[in-house]
């Protein structure tokens, strides 16, 4: 975990540039090795900053095809894959068991591929052509929410991370993720992933720090369009967060990264347009 006698100091993923925390705060993490690993601790103003650039980067994200999206996420899936000894190495230092790491590191993989295969085709099976009574033609389509703040269990922390990433991502979405703060390892070293995987800059920005602390101000903001609170176990925290969400009618979902369309549904819109129709 060091470099030519440097201590590494993992940073946050925000906007394609590895940064630390403006606030200059850093907190402790101990490896397995019995050496202390310092990470940046993220401010509610790189919070604000990371929804800044997710929001400004949501419009060509959408607006790219479906192709395209399905290509970049799966080389995010053939990236990771090719650094998969790395990232079980980095699950390990995190308390992970050999056998339980490599094991998370292929389901992280498959669920990248998964998704990469979804992308042209949450059209056909979450819309369609609607019959109505009357001369009209009514077709329904599924647009982007937005930027969708995800807050990632704990456990299983990269495939967590992953399961609940890649349908925001899939179906146009940016998102600004809070990665696990006890093991943030695998989280912060798959931004590297992101920024060689042809992913915009923008598009996924992966911070860390105490849920407690920063996912009530991912509620609250207003360029904020939905949640997904799957990585929330207090109670209390959760009910929290939906009440501060209905502050601007924000979406709050619990998907638990079950690969289903449903899931990557939980984020998009439905766009309904009536056309006459000749008799």
């Amino acid at each position: 975990m060091t470099e030519l006698g440097a201590p590494k100091t993992y940073k946050l993923y925000s906007g394609g540039a590895f940064i630390r925390s403006e606030s200059g705060r850093v907190y402790p993490v101990a490896g397995v090795d019995g050496g202390t690993v310092r990470v940046a601790q993220a401010s509610r103003k790189d919070l604000r900053d990371a929804v800044v650039k997710a929001r400004a980067a949501q419009s060509g994200w959408g607006a790219a095809t479906p192709y395209l999206r399905g290509q970049i996420l799966y080389r995010i899936a053939e990236m990771l894959d090719g650094r998969r000894d790395q990232f079980v190495a980095e699950l390990e230092n995190g308390g992970v068991d050999t056998y339980d790491a490599a094991v998370e590191v292929d389901d992280a993989v498959d669920t990248w591929v998964y998704w990469a295969g979804w992308t042209d085709k949450l059209t056909q099976v979450l819309g369609g052509v609607n019959p109505v009574a009357g001369p009209f033609l009514n077709v329904s389509t599924p647009e982007p929410t937005g930027v969708v703040g995800v807050i990632a269990p704990a456990e299983r922390p990269l495939a967590g991370l992953s399961a609940l990433l890649a349908p925001v991502l899939c179906g146009g979405n940016t998102a600004v993720v809070l990665a696990s703060e006890a093991s943030p390892f695998a989280p912060l070293t798959f931004g590297e992933v992101l920024a060689t995987s042809d992913v915009p800059a923008g598009v996924a920005n992966l911070l860390v720090g105490p849920v407690a602390e920063l996912a009530p101000w991912l509620a609250d903001h207003h360029d904020v369009d939905a949640l997904d609170i799957s990585g929330v176990v207090d109670a209390e925290l959760a009910t929290d967060l939906t009440v501060r969400s209905a502050d601007n009618l924000k979406r709050v979902a619990r998907t638990d990264g079950v690969r289903s369309p449903r899931t990557a549904g939980e984020f998009l819109e439905i766009k309904t347009v009536w056309h006459p129709a000749r008799l």
